[in-house]
């Protein structure tokens, strides 16, 4: 191990060795934080602080713990003692909650903080010197140690950043950051969607990238995935989490959502984005600094990921120059402002070729798939989208309540071109399992959200156009008439 930490050299996709620079999930109990594996980085994670140093050249799935200064230990496994040695009592109802069992007082737990004591030490002291830990029955003493443990010991885990588990950590901690998006429903639409390697995908998503890093972890790397967004850039805070090699960002194009109209008109041109205003690219930077600067704000109250935002994950580096500009507003050397200058307009020009790349592959109508999961109405972003679809594929919609996307099955009825239409809604339940106490968790998810799915078919105008009115002229007349083929059937009968 610590001849691949000293040999520099860049990580392999399969590596399952932890290096610096990699993006980790911190987990503790069941919370979890993303963050970027830095030396000499202070990390603040459930109200404690560390560093990551001592993790680097260590395999994923290793559990360290938190030692004085901030540093951390691997911890080693040990074989717990066996139950039955234990003194326990038979019930607990002459156990009376006084606040008085406990001998050890704040200030004596804090001296044996003070002086380097670990946590599993205090925790033994504390059993000791409790008056009514032996009177407890053995699944209150359980109880009472583990509770202990979560407030004493810090016991950090690291691992390796993934679908699944980036999608739990954003559902527990900040839902709304993902439009309440459940995990087991992000599944769903992984597979109704038909993600797979070599497809062309087109994605419309506001959930922080989580979608479009999932679709990018399933396709690994081979296809090409064109990105719909609104406002002057697409937010990647999730994706940057992947931790994905460069290589994964080749196949990945966006496309700013206010140009789709244009594009299915006919109207568009490469002289409409050269005709935006020249410091939009400013104001993308400025939104990357803003979202950084909220990103920092998360980071003091303990937030979900540590990530740093940027709108262009291809470049870290330039990012990193962008987000220091307003500290160097008034720069000492001329020649600064003028390098920041070329690199603003390199950063346009490349910003526009990708844009007028993106809009030849929509131009194709060929899309493998479609996945729309955003806070706007799914409705006339779908009716739009599903142009650039090929036929016989799949489309995929997601939204958190249930009658945005009704009226959007009715609109897609009438519209035909659609078949096999599918409302669903996934139902999830967590259980306990632990010997002679299995049992479906207290606490349950309310609701996940809703999807709805379907396949395009090729759409025959002509026959659309005199269905709609067949179904229009049905509903104005008031008598309820039997179909025009059942009709004709009887009449050849009778004749």
């Amino acid at each position: 191990m610590n001849i691949m930490e000293g040999s520099g050299e860049p990580p392999h996709p399969g590596d399952h060795c932890i290096h610096d620079g990699d993006f980790v999930v911190l987990k503790r109990e069941d919370v979890f934080k993303a963050v970027q594996v830095q030396r000499r980085k202070k990390v603040t994670f459930e109200k404690q602080w560390f560093y990551l140093d001592n993790v680097i050249g260590h395999s994923y799935g290793s559990t360290f713990e938190v030692t004085s200064g901030g540093s951390l230990q691997l911890k080693k496994r040990k074989e717990e003692p066996a139950s039955d040695t234990k003194e326990a009592g038979t019930d607990n109802r002459n156990i009376i909650d006084d606040g008085k069992s406990q001998k050890l007082t704040q200030d004596d737990i804090k001296a044996l903080k003070d002086q380097g004591i670990k946590g599993e030490e205090i925790v033994q002291q504390l059993i000791e010197n409790s008056t009514t830990f032996r009177d407890k029955t053995e699944f209150a003493q359980d109880k009472y140690i583990k509770k202990k443990k979560k407030k004493y010991e810090a016991i950090i885990t690291i691992l390796k950043p993934s679908t699944r588990i980036l999608s739990i950590m954003y559902y527990a901690r900040e839902p709304g950051k993902i439009n309440h998006m459940r995990y087991d429903t992000l599944a769903q639409m992984l597979t109704l969607g038909n993600i797979r390697a070599g497809n062309k995908m087109i994605v419309m998503e506001t959930c922080s990238g989580l979608v479009l890093g999932a679709m990018m972890e399933r396709m690994g790397g081979f296809g090409s995935i064109i990105q719909l967004y609104p406002g002057d850039g697409p937010v990647r805070v999730a994706t940057t989490c992947f931790g994905f090699p460069k290589s994964f960002f080749s196949g990945l194009y966006e496309f700013p959502l206010n140009k789709v109209e244009s594009l299915l008109n006919g109207t568009f041109s490469a002289e409409m984005l050269s005709s935006e205003p020249k410091d939009s690219a400013s104001l993308e930077e400025s939104n990357g600094a803003v979202e950084e600067k909220q990103a920092s704000e998360q980071d003091n109250d303990d937030s979900i990921a540590e990530a740093p935002e940027s709108n262009n994950p291809e470049e870290p580096e330039v990012m990193e120059i962008v987000s220091q500009d307003p500290q160097h507003k008034e720069p000492k050397e001329k020649g600064s402002k003028k390098d920041y200058m070329q690199e603003k307009q390199r950063r346009q020009e490349e910003q526009r070729k990708r844009h007028l790349e993106a809009a030849a592959l929509l131009r194709e109508r060929n899309a493998d798939g479609l996945i729309v999961a955003s806070r706007f109405h799914p409705t006339p972003l779908l009716l739009s989208l599903l142009d650039f679809v090929a036929p016989s594929r799949p489309f995929v919609v997601y939204c958190q309540y249930k009658e945005p996307l009704l009226e959007c099955y009715t609109k897609l009825r009438e519209r035909g071109g659609v078949i096999n239409l599918r409302l669903s809604e996934t139902w999830l339940r967590n259980y306990q399992v632990l010997p002679d106490r299995s049992h479906p968790k207290l606490l349950m998810s309310g609701g996940g959200g809703y999807l709805l799915s379907g396949f395009t078919v090729v759409l025959d105008n002509l026959r659309a156009d005199t269905n709609l009115k067949s179904s229009m002229s049905a509903l104005e007349s008031p008598k309820t008439e039997e179909p025009a083929p059942k009709k004709q059937k009887c009449t050849e009968s009778g004749s």
